[in-house]
């Protein structure tokens, strides 16, 4: 699963390096806009002809990943890395498949390690049914609700949410590597 997934990560990593060069923060607005020029993506890389690059930056996920990758000042991840600082060992990597399949792994090393950061605390499997077990009867009924516990425990809940910090994300932000410009592919 981690491999499939950090191929695709290349994958996509190829086909963006140099996407943050054309992006243009526009502070006309109250919030910022952050603007894609396509144009110069694909020519500045000789794509102007090419009809699934130009389909895929037409999308709406492409969209998406514009407003969300965009700002030049948030949480940088395992992508941001390969487009700004990996162009050259993916790009070396092309024509020695073995070295390629290394890079893959190393990279869903670093998914799995990303998805289990705690990888000491060990998940106990859920045991087999016993044999027979789906003819045995065993339906136990619904308990019915006590409205006024219910109450009690909404009422507490509120009281420890009103006098607790807010909810923080532990994302550290930091400012986005740009990577090399377009021109270099």
């Amino acid at each position: 699963d981690k491999e499939v997934r950090a191929i695709f990560l290349r994958l996509f990593a190829q086909l963006f390096q140099g996407y943050r060069s054309c992006l243009q923060l526009i502070r006309i607005h109250a919030e910022p806009v952050i603007h894609f020029h396509k144009a110069a993506f694909l020519g500045q890389r000789g794509l102007i002809e090419n009809d699934f690059l130009t389909k895929v930056l037409n999308g709406m996920a492409f969209a998406g990943f514009v407003s969300e990758r965009g700002p030049p000042f948030r949480a940088c991840d395992l992508f941001d890395e390969l487009v700004a600082f990996e162009v050259e060992r993916i790009k070396a990597e092309e024509g020695n498949p073995p070295k390629m399949i290394k890079h893959v792994r190393e990279l869903a090393e670093q998914l799995f390690k990303n998805e289990n950061p705690n990888p000491h605390i060990a998940f106990q499997k859920v045991p087999r049914p016993t044999e027979g077990s789906h003819l045995r009867v065993h339906i136990l009924p619904f308990p019915r609700i006590n409205e006024c516990r219910v109450q009690e425990l909404l009422q507490e809940g509120l009281a420890r949410s009103q006098g607790a910090p807010p909810a923080t994300r532990g994302d550290k932000k930091c400012v986005v590597p740009a990577g090399p410009p377009v021109g270099m592919f």
